[in-house]
């Protein structure tokens, strides 16, 4: 039997990475960087699917810097609306599914309820904007493409808030870490998994939020990174460190972050029947896959 074939941008990010890592054997999975295609370009997009004839097109390729895209509006809205809009239309044309990765930061964090799909979005930031622009285009363009918020993503991989906070617990004794921005945690194995599932389930279309499950602020994250750090060796077992909780406020961006960004997601749960785990278990089992690396 001929397998399905996925064709998958943003090869060298978390998302990428992992998607390659995970892929299942059922499936063939083409990945390509941003430098084997240049998303901006429609007829690098076209080429592309000519030469590969994929069955479904999952675009993790985004310009994800939240701060940089302040200054940088024309580089994100390029990748982020631009390019999403290419793969839609080039998807459109040879009748190729399109599921693409979307953001929490598309909501303003008001809400002190998890946001549900059909919540109006209100992005705070450039990179939210572009974002926000990205789905708005995918729903005219390819009403039947399936969009996939997600939060506060990390992995093994990569510059992220976990791989960066264990470096920074060995450099320092004392570190001050936000607490008045809420939202869940994310392995880039869970997205993966759901993606999958995604795949293989034809009739899925529109919009779907998938996280890990639980509730955290980046100061909570902190501190579970380190509890769960030296618990498995990846941090000095006689480290002494201090980890403040400051504000936003304390600690001045570039874009503003939404205050609140839990997502639900019931319809993830209740279309495909699939189970989440609290994000404090998957950190544990993250830190174990760290360690079988070592």
């Amino acid at each position: 039997m001929k397998k399905m074939k996925i064709l998958v941008t943003g090869k060298n990010g978390q998302l990428g990475r992992e998607l390659q890592g995970q892929c299942p054997t059922e499936f063939e999975l083409i990945a390509l960087s941003r430098e084997e295609l240049d998303i901006s370009d429609i007829d690098a997009v076209k080429d592309v699917v000519e030469r590969n004839h994929p069955d479904v097109i999952i675009n993790a390729a985004a310009f994800t810097n939240v701060d940089n895209a302040e200054g940088d509006q024309d580089a994100a809205f390029l990748v982020n609306v631009k390019g999403v809009e290419n793969l839609a239309l080039v998807c459109k044309k040879f009748s190729i599914r399109f599921i693409h990765i979307s953001t929490d930061y598309v909501f303003d964090g008001r809400k002190s309820s998890p946001y549900v799909v059909s919540d109006k979005v209100k992005p705070l930031s450039v990179y939210g904007a572009t974002k926000a622009e990205a789905e708005s285009v995918i729903s005219k363009v390819l009403p039947d493409a399936v969009i996939v918020r997600t939060s506060w993503v990390y992995s093994i991989h990569s510059h992220n808030f976990v791989n960066t906070m264990l470096r920074l617990m060995v450099e320092r004794d004392q570190l001050g870490v936000i607490a008045d921005q809420v939202g869940t945690p994310t392995w880039t194995g869970t997205i993966t998994r759901i993606l999958f599932d995604l795949v293989r389930n034809k009739s899925s279309k529109g919009i779907y939020h998938c996280t890990d499950l639980g509730v955290a602020s980046w100061y909570d994250f902190a501190l579970a990174i380190y509890e769960e750090g030296k618990a498995k060796g990846l941090l000095p077992a006689d480290k002494s460190l201090t980890i403040k909780a400051i504000t936003t406020q304390d600690y001045p961006a570039t874009a503003e972050r939404p205050a609140y960004s839990v997502l639900d997601k019931s319809r993830l749960m209740n279309e495909l029947g699939v189970d989440f785990k609290h994000w404090r278990e998957i950190l544990r089992h993250v830190f174990d896959i760290k360690v079988q690396q070592l």
